[in-house]
């Protein structure tokens, strides 16, 4: 990583939506899927999906803060997720699919919180916000058949019905912010 970048790690359901989002991101240089949270080394995705190693599906992105803040970046996040549903995105159930905010230093925390607060208090979605707010103690990349899994099987049944449809509200709502 160079000084000219930084990394963010989000969770909002499976990992293939958030990746395939968040490379559309202009200042985005990466997007590794990966899982975090838990308490498990180097868990397998049948692991994490058998809900026992306490990690979420998650996305680490390598960002240029001079092209996207991180306050942008959880913009996005938050407006192609449900972070008002515990261990749920759509017919994604169980921990794994966690609404979460792996933070990487003290400064992503207290942005992510005073985030979450403003939204609170704005009244965005009709249901409390339940997305976790914790420091990144692990980041393990998935299985490489994971990665850029939308784009390599964009006609694939749930990226038609669950992908593309984040990725065309992505496009919609944060023209300005695409590559």
């Amino acid at each position: 990583m160079s000084e000219n970048s930084a990394v963010a790690t989000f969770g909002g359901g499976c990992f293939w939506c958030l990746e395939a989002v968040f490379e559309q991101v202009r200042g985005v240089t990466s997007v590794v899927s990966g899982y975090a949270g838990g308490h498990v080394e180097n868990p397998s995705y049948e692991e994490v999906c058998g809900t026992k190693t306490g990690h979420a599906e998650v996305v680490q992105t390598t960002f240029d803060p001079a092209a996207v803040s991180y306050r942008e970046l959880l913009g996005v996040f938050f407006a192609t997720h449900d972070p008002t549903t515990p261990n749920r995105q759509g017919a994604d159930v169980g921990p794994q699919y966690r609404s979460a905010i792996f933070t990487h230093d003290d400064e992503q925390a207290r942005t992510a919180a005073e985030y979450v607060a403003e939204l609170t208090a704005e009244q965005v979605f009709p249901n409390p916000i339940v997305t976790e707010v914790a420091p990144l103690t692990q980041f393990y990349p998935a299985e490489g058949y994971h990665q850029g899994f939308y784009r390599s099987n964009p006609m694939q049944g749930y990226c038609m019905a669950v992908v593309s449809p984040k990725v065309a509200k992505f496009r919609k709502q944060f023209g300005r912010l695409m590559k």
